[in-house]
């Protein structure tokens, strides 16, 4: 069987060179799946895994179809759920068009939009956006969607659990009818059913793998832990004692807990990692991720937000703090390790709370994940976070019997305390003496 090429799809020459830059040779299996369907002009429906190369299944066909052109409206609009992603699809269509003249512009919050309307009044071929910024733009008119002819949804489970629906459906309403829609990920819920159903044209299903399976070449393991703090000193233990934990992404269940994480792991390990989510500004985050993935930090901490978009190559770990109350979500943690060639771990750490996650992403996947003992030494913590202590029980205030005529609460009111108003007393007195009302003198 021959093993198939990018010179075997019908790719234009300017993308062939563009693509021997960057060393790449062999379309991945979506890659490969993907492009004459999408060439075709038929909706398609894209499920692969992280990592599988559905970034490059979607633009690959699309820029060889993108003809140049000097109206100033875009025609590819490409809806992703973050910012990083939204920076990530934008740079990876900058490098393959290297040898085209395609104007490319990044669209999100977070970052003055007033710079963004000019950007896009300057004119842009294709767009990149976050559904809440591009809908913003379109409202004030600064954006207009009238020229739109492929439409892409990158990640549309996720932009749906970021509450993107409203903007996600009002962008839709509002795009032209005659239009191709693109929609990858990694996995399907009944919501994108439900929106596949509403707005798209007898989508083509392309599938490589089952939905949620994760790569073999992911090493998976977990530990059994009782609380936070023992996990922290178990994952300062691994850190310590494993070398191959080079280049690793720590995934916490919430912001203040990274942060907890990374004030830790900076007293033991000084500059070497970094925590990124929401509350840090745009800058921080992007300048984090560039010294993670050039190899001057060891590792990033960092939230669910951005497992997905995180673009990082050559990681060696995902350390799991906590075990992700969906499977999808621990599918998409794990997914960045392991990518393209290379072999990646998994390490995950569970509570006994949280052992009915473990078994749900055990049933998706079909497999059991190996169960590793404790280190020998290793701290046990005693010491519980507020989200770890139990709920008290409500009490009860309201007293057992209540005394219909109770007089605990009430005393007899003083002589001085009785009178009752009676208005103007003189009034009052010659009103009693003469026996007919007081006429006031005009």
């Amino acid at each position: 069987m021959t093993t198939p090429t990018f010179d075997t799809l019908n790719l234009s020459t300017p993308l062939l060179n563009a693509l021997r830059d960057l060393r790449l040779t062999q379309p991945t299996p979506i890659q490969e799946k993907a492009f004459p369907v999408v060439m075709s002009g038929r909706d398609v429906v894209g499920i692969a895994q992280t990592g599988t190369g559905k970034t490059y299944a979607y633009l690959l066909p699309i820029l060889r179809q993108l003809a140049f052109s000097k109206q100033k409206d875009p025609r590819v609009l490409i809806l992703v759920p973050t910012r990083e992603l939204a920076i990530q699809v934008a740079g990876e269509i900058q490098k393959l068009t290297t040898y085209m003249s395609v104007r490319t512009l990044a669209v999100y919050g977070g970052v003055n939009i007033n710079t963004q309307k000019l950007a896009v009044q300057a004119g842009v071929d294709i767009l990149v956006g976050t559904p809440g910024r591009v809908l913003d733009m379109a409202l004030s008119r600064f954006l207009l969607l009238s020229s739109v002819r492929q439409l892409v949804i990158d990640e549309v489970d996720e932009m749906l659990n970021l509450g993107f629906r409203v903007q996600l459906t009002g962008l839709l309403d509002r795009l032209p009818a005659r239009r191709q829609n693109l929609l990858f990920s990694a996995t399907m819920t009944d919501e994108v059913d439900d929106l596949i159903e509403t707005f798209f044209n007898g989508p083509v299903p392309v599938e490589v793998t089952r939905a949620g399976t994760p790569l073999e070449k992911i090493r998976q393991s977990a530990y059994r832990v009782s609380n936070f703090h023992t996990k922290l000193n178990l994952l300062e233990h691994l850190l310590a004692t494993d070398d191959s934990i080079a280049k690793t992404l720590i995934f916490c269940p919430s912001k203040r807990l990274a942060d907890m994480v990374q004030e830790r792991l900076e007293d033991r390990f000084p500059g070497r990692f970094s925590v990124i989510h929401s509350n840090k500004s745009q800058n921080f985050r992007i300048n984090a991720v560039k010294k993670f993935d050039a190899g001057e930090l060891r590792g990033l901490i960092t939230t669910d937000l951005l497992a997905r978009g995180l673009d990082v190559t050559d990681v060696t770990h995902v350390l799991n703090l906590n075990t992700p109350d969906t499977p999808e979500a621990y599918i998409h943690r794990i997914g960045r390790t392991g990518r393209a060639d290379s072999e990646g771990a998994a390490i995950t750490f569970v509570t006994e709370a949280e052992r009915e996650y473990q078994s749900a992403i055990e049933a998706l996947m079909g497999k059991e994940i190996p169960m590793l003992p404790l280190p020998e030494g290793l701290h046990i913590s005693l010491d519980l976070i507020p989200e770890e202590l139990p709920s008290s029980p409500m009490v009860n205030y309201l007293p057992k019997h209540t005394l219909k005529h109770s007089q605990g609460a009430f005393h007899e009111k003083k002589a001085k305390n009785k009178k009752v108003n009676l208005g103007n007393r003189r009034i009052n007195a010659k009103k009693q003496k003469y026996k007919k009302p007081i006429k006031k003198k005009r």
